[in-house]
């Protein structure tokens, strides 16, 4: 049995420890190194035994909690590791709590902990008393309230476990003060055991058979790969299996990186802005398996037209994904990775369509992604395509959401896992940046390119002072078309062109910004300049920000309108 025991602390002065010294203890003894937050009155008694424990942790003083939370979440993201977030009560917790949302639909592992106002007055609105507990409870994959300093070791040590194990997500600790600040003494047992929540990883063997079965018979075969496929470090498992039976392969938004990009097999993303070969291809499959991808919206379009003519194999961890938007006609409750290695093993006879993977050859060759390129004027798209060729496609790309990161996920092929960083369920402006951050805290030796908005950047810019403090080497290109572009793109298009409140006509000098921050700013608004500034950016060996000016009435495409069907693409170049 494992134990934590609190006793006399003679080196720190203090006769005892505290509810907060059992915590720091906790959070060592969960191998965490870095820990992202902001301090306030009611996390004092944390702050101060984190001083005490000086060294043990590298704490990241973000400008502002959703910047700290979107940094735990990029630092989950390309590391794996639960990201760990410490705010104060009140204001604190509720600005966490766009990050946790985020968190939570796009399965990333967060540990985070709230102060919270002494116990004798919870409930009495306190000065920054908050429900943390009836706010995150819809957005948390747990949450908890320690009540008793006895609880709080093992309460930590389950919140880790909860938190990386089975589909990841985010749990919340709300502590308050008085737990973290009273002295406690004697022995507190960590084991815990929870019979409500044992995960499922090891799959049914009798519905491998099933999909062994579907999968000789497929004269049109199509792999969807999202991303459970990164979360159960499945990516081997997924390129042996469909080289060995030469199976085509889309991918999710967030499942990018599971299989190379620039693989002959793989198809591109699929769902609102998917290549056509990628739509095509599961409109007209005889068999999809999908292996870790919740059939969102973005990607089924009309599901009455989503592989209306297909047996649906679904693999995930989450039974709850399992059925619930698209029927399911071979359910696999499992870990991405040990459903990939044990179906293998069933497949006695091998699909036979030739033909089909001509087709779809010709469909990539065909329908590609297109752009036009003026003379001299930026386009957004062009603007991608360098970036990756000067990072021959081994940086890692952090965006916010909307335009930019469509384009990112168009023509950035992501050939490695854990390269892709973005707001994918959620959708969250602001989210980029600060998730950059935390990627590059995580892969220091790394590149990481943060491709923002100049409307989602001007969310969270305060996060530059740890660039400017940490002389982090993150590069931030900022796509600047003036404009909410997304939004501006649905006006045009659905709107009549009534541009409302999407233009930004009133912009900060970004050059000027980055510099008053310590930090090197360029701006770029002709072809040739980039291509003569992008080297040098990336051998510079700091932080960079780089305003890319960009044509305004780019939109991207293809594009599946709202209420069309995954084969209704518009913008496909013929």
């Amino acid at each position: 049995m494992v134990k934590t025991e609190a006793k006399p602390d003679t080196s720190t002065g203090n006769k005892t420890k505290t509810g907060a010294d059992l915590l720091v203890e906790s959070l060592i003894n969960e191998n965490v190194t870095t820990i992202f937050g902001y301090p306030g009155g009611a996390v004092l008694p944390i702050y101060d035994a984190l001083y005490r424990a000086k060294g043990s942790f590298d704490h990241i003083l973000n400008r502002h909690e959703q910047g700290a939370i979107h940094a735990a979440e990029g630092y989950a993201r390309v590391s794996g590791k639960p990201g760990v977030v410490i705010a104060t009560s009140g204001p604190g917790a509720t600005n966490l709590v766009t990050g946790i949302a985020d968190a939570m639909m796009d399965s990333l592992p967060l540990v985070i902990f709230t102060g919270q106002v002494a116990r004798g007055v919870i409930g009495t609105d306190a000065f920054q008393e908050s429900d943390v507990m009836g706010i995150t409870t819809p957005i948390t994959k747990h949450n908890y309230q320690v009540q008793d300093v006895r609880d709080l070791p093992r309460t930590v040590k389950e919140a880790f476990h909860i938190a990386s194990t089975g589909r990841p997500g985010p749990v919340v600790v709300d502590i308050p003060k008085d737990i973290s600040a009273n002295p406690v003494e004697g022995t507190f047992d960590t084991d815990f055991h929870l019979p409500g929540y044992q995960p499922t990883t090891k799959p049914n063997p009798l519905q491998l058979k099933k999909l062994a079965e579907a999968l000789a018979k497929a004269k049109k075969p199509v792999v969807l790969a999202g991303a459970g496929v990164l979360m159960g470090k499945a990516s081997e498992e997924l390129r042996s299996l469909v080289e060995h039976y030469q199976l085509p392969v889309t991918t999710t938004l967030l499942g990018l990186g599971s299989f190379p990009g620039n693989h002959k097999l793989s198809l591109g993303m699929a769902g609102m802005h998917g290549t056509y070969a990628a739509n095509t291809a599961i409109y007209e499959c005889d068999l999809l398996i999908n292996i870790g991808a919740r059939f969102d919206d973005r990607l089924t379009g009309n599901l009455e037209k989503f592989a209306p003519d297909a047996t649906v194999a679904h693999i995930d961890i989450d039974p709850a994904e399992i059925g619930k938007n698209v029927t399911t006609h071979i359910p696999i409750v499992a870990d991405s990775k040990v459903a990939l290695t044990m179906l293998g093993d069933h497949i006695k006879e091998a699909p036979q369509h030739k033909e089909w993977l001509n087709r779809l050859y010709d469909n990539k060759i065909q329908y590609p992604l297109w752009y036009n390129t003026p003379d001299e004027e930026m386009v957004p798209q062009w603007l991608i395509e360098e970036v990756y060729n000067v990072t021959g496609g081994n940086a890692i790309i952090t965006t916010d959401v909307g335009q930019h990161q469509m384009w990112a996920a168009q023509y950035y092929a992501f050939d490695q896992p854990n390269r892709w960083v973005t707001s994918g369920g959620l959708g969250t402006m602001g989210f980029g940046f600060p998730a950059a951050l935390g990627a590059q805290l995580a892969k220091p030796n790394d590149t990481v390119v943060a491709v923002v908005g100049d409307g989602g950047f001007q969310m969270t810019l305060q996060e530059l002072s740890i660039l400017q403090e940490r002389q982090l080497p993150v590069k931030v290109l900022i796509v600047n078309n003036g404009a909410l572009g997304m939004v501006r793109q649905w006006q045009e298009s659905f709107y009549e062109q009534r541009y409302s409140e999407s233009l930004l006509d009133v912009q900060p000098d970004f050059v000027k910004l980055a510099e008053a921050y310590g930090i090197k700013g360029m701006k770029i608004e002709k072809q040739t300049d980039l291509v003569n500034a992008l080297p040098d950016l990336f051998e510079y060996d700091g932080p960079v920000v780089v305003d890319c000016r960009v044509l305004q009435q780019e939109n991207v495409y293809p594009m599946i309108a709202p209420g069309k069907g995954i084969n209704e693409m518009i913008g496909v170049k013929r």
